[in-house]
């Protein structure tokens, strides 16, 4: 603990500046700007060193931050980063995307603000990406076994890049043509320019990790195929299938899922032809349904020029602060003001779609809604005599997933599913198809990118003790989280 009194010297919270709205609405690039050296060096030091890091706990992946902060507020940024990366492989995305159930449970945060948990950690894999530390870390020797990793997120990559370090051979295989999963095509540049996840695929590369985009299994290549041709296969295909909203006038045209008008759109900021992309400009546009997905279409809605933008939850609006029943080190639901709400559009709690009203064309125009009603048995339905009308040209549903798609995985490898509709699996992420694992939110359900790569980390310990009847790779989540899926 380089100062012990930083944390009462510096008491202050402070963030690296974002860019101005006028300005950054004029583009699709990040918000935040690089943060002061003395600002860094400043937020490290108030970090305790405190005898219980709750930040462990609060923390997936294990991130031994304690360790990590107090060599980033001595200078030491290469000592930083090499103790950031010996429990994260991807700590550039967990910076930009992760909400930080860390900085929740930091001890400071019980009289102070928490320390900027989160920042510190992406200013320390953007100066190691910067100065050139990010070497490949190929295996020694090969064990003469393969894996195929399906799908390409945070959880696939994470599990893949473990899996190429202990000397297997492993292909990731991707529908889309890119590689990347959710971080490539479901999150707008503005929160992630796409150079920090190519540079990261570069180090795979280098390691040993083949990619190959455009391959759909379980049509063009069958599940039980694939399974043939390697020796373990691990399903990281994440939870895609949008919560549906079943109201009269849902066929219409211009009500969306929001994850399709968030793909179409990084497709075009990647400079893609997108023919009858799903547009905002000069539109009416309504999201349904918060979190991060919901923000990130209120956004990329702002950027494209819509008319105006409203944002509706059918829930109340969470309190300011935690409440007691959310004590510390909780990571409590409190009312959040993202970077997409500060650059303008109105946002509506308690408020019950109705339906969706077209005109004659069979495009949406209107959107009923009410008050949200909360009845003893736990259901919310619209309040009668409360129905109003808002004016909606582009509607996207955004509340939340249900799963991943399992038609095919059912039909052709037997996987069963859970009654949430998760990829049923064991403790050690095996499935009850023999060498067959399945990661992240395909397994879990929708939930954090920290949790896809820890889970991604773990599934390649299983595997790899699946392979050769033993590991020396971390496994970060133990044994019983991993059954929380079931």
């Amino acid at each position: 603990m380089a100062d012990p009194r930083g944390f009462l010297d510096e008491r202050e919270r402070e963030l690296p500046p974002r860019r101005p709205v006028p300005l950054r609405l004029m583009d699709f690039k990040e918000i935040y700007e690089p943060q002061d050296p003395k600002q860094l060096h400043r937020q490290a030091s108030r970090c305790m060193d405190c005898g219980i890091p709750f930040c462990h706990q609060g923390c997936p992946l294990g991130n031994i931050i304690p360790e990590w902060n107090d060599l980033t507020y001595r200078g030491d940024m290469r000592g930083a980063s090499e103790r950031l990366h010996a429990t994260n492989n991807f700590p550039e995305f967990t910076g930009r995307l992760c909400p930080a159930p860390c900085e929740s449970s930091c001890v400071l945060g019980i009289s102070q603000p928490a320390v900027t948990i989160k920042r510190i950690e992406q200013s320390i894999a953007d100066e190691a990406a910067a100065n050139g530390w990010l070497e490949a870390h190929p295996p020694q020797r090969l064990t003469g076994r393969t894996v195929a990793v399906v799908g390409s997120g945070p959880a696939g990559l994470a599990a893949a890049q473990q899996l190429t370090r202990a000397g297997h051979t492993v292909a990731v295989f991707e529908r889309d043509d890119r590689i990347g999963g959710l971080m490539r095509y479901g999150i707008p540049d503005f929160k992630m320019e796409r150079e920090v996840l190519d540079r990261r695929l570069a180090q795979m590369r280098e390691e040993g990790t083949r990619f190959r985009p455009g391959v759909e299994i379980g049509r063009d290549i069958p599940w039980h195929d694939l399974r043939r041709r390697y020796d373990a296969v691990v399903i990281a295909t994440g939870a895609p299938v949008g919560r549906e909203l079943e109201v009269p006038g849902r066929e219409l045209e211009g009500v969306h899922q929001a994850m399709p008008y968030l793909v179409q759109s990084n497709r075009a900021v990647a400079g893609d032809e997108v023919p009858e992309q799903i547009r905002a400009d000069g539109k009416h546009v309504i999201v349904i349904g918060g979190g991060d997905t919901g923000s990130d279409c209120i956004g990329t809605a702002h950027r494209q020029g819509a008319a105006s933008v409203t944002n509706i939850a059918i829930g109340r609006r969470p309190p300011e602060f935690r409440t007691p029943h959310e004590p510390w080190p909780m990571t409590p639901r409190v009312f959040e003001v993202q970077t997409s709400h500060e650059e303008g559009g109105e946002r509506l709690f308690e408020a019950s779609t109705i339906e969706f009203v077209g005109d004659d064309s069979g495009r949406v125009v209107e959107l009923r809604l009410a008050d949200t009603d909360f009845l003893p048995d736990g259901r919310r339905v619209p309040k009668a005599g409360t129905e109003r009308s808002l004016p909606a040209d582009l509607v996207l549903l955004s509340m939340g997933f249900t799963g991943p798609e399992r038609e095919t995985l059912d039909a052709q490898l037997g996987i069963e599913f859970t009654a949430r509709g998760a990829i049923a699996r064991g403790e050690d992420y095996a499935t009850g198809t023999d060498g067959v694992f399945a990661a992240g939110d395909a397994g879990r359900g929708a939930s954090l990118i920290v949790w896809a790569i820890a889970e991604g980390r773990a599934a390649a310990a299983a595997v790899d003790e699946y392979l050769l009847g033993r590991t020396s790779l971390p496994s970060p989540i133990p044994a019983t989280a991993a059954a929380i899926s079931l």
